[in-house]
Order: C-alpha cells, then structure tokens, then sequence
C-alpha cells in the first residue's frame, strides 16, 4: 500500500501501523513526537495498534530544544 509520510509517498506491507512508520524513520522511543493521521492527532497509547491504509495521509512532528 502507499501512504504519504510528511508529504512524501511510501510503500508500505498491508497490516502497517503507526509505530511501523516511526521505525522506519527512526524514531523508535516515540519520546518528543506527535502523529496525525488524515489531521486527527493520534495519542501515542494508539500507535501500536493504529492500522494503516492506502491513501492515508500521516504527518510526524518533532519537538526540538533550541533558541
């Protein structure tokens, strides 16, 4: 299936989640990030089991310290 991840197209196995598309950016403790799912922010207690289908449009945003 094909999803858009921050605006870019990616193949992913059917059955992906959340938490699937976080690994494969990297960003595996999930720690400072927050998802939306078609602009619907998604707790984090639901990317484990959030299933994803084509079309879908998932935006990750991350805090970062700075000044």
């Amino acid at each position: 299936m094909i999803v858009n991840v921050n605006g870019i197209a990616r193949k992913l196995d059917d059955g992906a989640k959340i938490a699937d598309v976080l690994a494969i950016l990297g960003y595996e403790s999930g720690r400072g990030l927050a998802v939306a799912l078609d602009g619907h922010v998604v707790p984090k207690s639901r990317w484990d089991d959030q299933i994803l289908r084509s079309g879908m449009r998932i935006e990750v945003l991350r805090a970062i310290q700075g000044g």
